[in-house]
């Protein structure tokens, strides 16, 4: 039997190199596509080295097998990335039809006449987003789709929309029970322990997440921008709402007049319970003798597969439903297939390309490399362990650019260090908090890194251009980021959820309050003559 090839970079601070390589050129060069495929030929250098350090050699060959026949090409048949390819085209299939049958049309001008302001609009929006807490994928497509009307009509950016998409995608999942995300954390409960029960018991410890919708709304409400977006919703007000134009133009399309809220309304219910029926089905809920309840069902799910399933029934649902109310003839309805394939054609390439990027990073070896980082110091800073693992777990995701790989990486590891049976109460409540920030901070990190696939999505589904939404959002996820570290330090010590969770809201209020006083708001004229100047410039 032929041993298993390891790179001679494998577990060293080189596995790192690749999603650097590609994160830094992104943001130099605002261009995608490249700087990842860039990132991924520099992993397939370090992959193919051969000989020992420093005296290495390396074959040309080398480097195209490791990029094509073990990076791309071994991704894309993986059955799981399918299943999530699959399912992003039937939502953009579904999307297409509720834009063709006019529900998303109906749906912005009930809105625009319910919703009179931008603090109004952003607050549906998140409130959509907080309802839609299934899968973020599905959330970021569908609150994308149904109020970017909204949105427009109140002249607020795609940028801005953009973050609101995302800051109520992966945070929401991550705290709530039923979700693909819950499924996925569960997973890496060790044997014995009920992986749900961990989930729940994670969500008050999950300051980034509850901080995050916290920061949305007390945004929205004081109407506060700063960083890039000050410039982006002064343009917005102005007429221009995207400031960055996306790579796919918005253009205007033929819809149906007969088109009524109900024609998006239903579908979008209807997706969602056939989302969690599929779910389920997937985690043996319907098995026969053997079947499992709900929640065993759930965390046994395949998200992906599942998912696909809801999907496709959302498609028939739909064919139904405007056949019956004949506001889309069945031609009409077979030409939304290919305009939603055509809308995913961007999102898959650089997802498939994100996915190739971080199958490149662990064949290096950087899980063993933070695996090594982390224990090697656990015994010297056990309380302020919380903090340090929300900064590691921060750093991994944002730079492979997953959150369910750095969860594999660092809930393993945490666990090994700290039991959740532990006799000394003390250090159980101490493991459920090193596992939250776990989770907290590889959301955090795949809230701020351009290469995350929750990332990739919420440009997407706001049909905004990606850079420009990544270098909008980043300070924002920065200043939650920033409050959500100092309430682990106190979490660490008090080990109370409810003190903790009160101190990190009064330290995110005050960071609001205070950025509100020393910052100039998008309506300050100052502002909006600096913006006029840079655009002149």
């Amino acid at each position: 039997m032929e041993a298993e090839f390891v790179p001679i970079v494998y577990g060293t601070i080189l596995a790192l190199v690749p999603p650097l390589v590609a994160i830094i050129l992104a943001l130099i060069t605002k261009e995608v596509y490249s700087s990842i495929f860039v990132g991924i030929l520099a992993g397939g250098v370090l992959y193919s080295l051969q000989g020992t350090l420093p005296h290495v050699y390396l074959q040309p060959v080398d480097v195209l097998t490791a990029v094509f026949d073990k990076g791309i090409v071994s991704c894309l048949t993986d059955p799981d990335k399918v299943g999530v390819l699959v399912f992003l085209v039937f939502l953009g299939i579904i999307v297409a039809l509720m834009n063709k049958a006019g529900g998303s049309a109906a749906f912005g001008k009930w809105a625009s006449d319910h919703v009179h302001s931008r603090v109004g609009s952003q607050l549906a929006t998140i409130g959509l987003g907080a309802l839609i807490f299934i899968d973020d994928y599905f959330n970021c497509l569908t609150v994308g789709s149904v109020m970017r009307p909204v949105t427009d009509r109140q002249k607020i950016s795609r940028a801005k929309l953009a973050y609101l998409i995302d800051a109520t995608a992966a945070p929401i999942c991550i705290i709530a029970p039923v979700s693909s995300w819950a499924a996925a954390v569960s997973d890496y409960a060790p044997d014995g322990t009920n992986g749900i029960l961990l989930f729940v018991k994670t969500i008050p410890y999950n300051y980034y997440a509850l901080l995050t919708v916290l920061m949305m709304v007390l945004l929205a409400v004081f109407k506060l921008e700063y960083g890039p977006m000050a410039r982006h919703e002064i343009n917005a007000k102005n007429g221009d709402l995207f400031t960055v134009k996306p790579p796919v133009k918005d253009e205007e399309e033929s819809v149906q007049k007969k088109g009524k809220v109900i024609d998006l309304v239903l579908p979008v219910i209807a997706l969602i319970i056939f989302c969690v029926i599929g779910m389920i089905y997937t985690g043996g809920f319907f098995g026969g003798e053997n079947d499992k309840d709900f929640v065993e069902a759930f965390a046994a799910s395949s998200a992906p597969v599942g998912l696909t399933y809801g999907a496709f029934g959302g498609i028939v649902f739909i064919l139904l439903l405007y056949l019956i109310r004949r506001i889309l003839s069945f031609k009409e309805f077979m030409s939304c297939i290919e305009e939603g394939f055509k809308a995913m054609v961007s999102p898959i390439i650089i997802l498939t390309l994100a996915w190739t990027l971080n199958a490149m990073t662990s064949k290096l070896g950087a899980d063993k490399y933070v695996e090594a980082l982390v224990t090697a110091k656990e015994g010297s800073f056990i309380y302020i362990l919380p903090a340090i693992i929300f900064l590691i777990a921060c750093g991994l995701s944002f730079a492979t650019g997953t959150s369910w790989g750095t969860f594999g990486i660092l809930i393993p590891i945490t666990l090994n260090v700290f039991s959740l049976t532990d006799p000394d109460p003390n250090k159980a409540t101490l493991a459920v908090i090193c596992v939250s920030a776990c989770m907290a901070g590889a959301v955090c990190g795949d809230h701020c890194s351009p290469i995350s696939d929750t990332t990739i999505m919420s440009s997407a589904g706001a049909q905004c251009n990606h850079i420009a939404h990544v270098s909008t959002q980043l300070p924002y996820a920065l200043t939650c980021a920033a409050v959500s570290f100092v309430t682990y330090l106190i979490a660490g010590f008090v080990k109370n959820a409810a003190i903790s969770l009160v101190i990190g809201i009064v330290l995110m209020v005050g960071t609001i309050f205070l950025l509100k006083k020393i910052l100039p708001t998008p309506d300050s004229a100052s502002l909006q003559k600096e913006t006029l100047k840079a655009e002149k410039g």
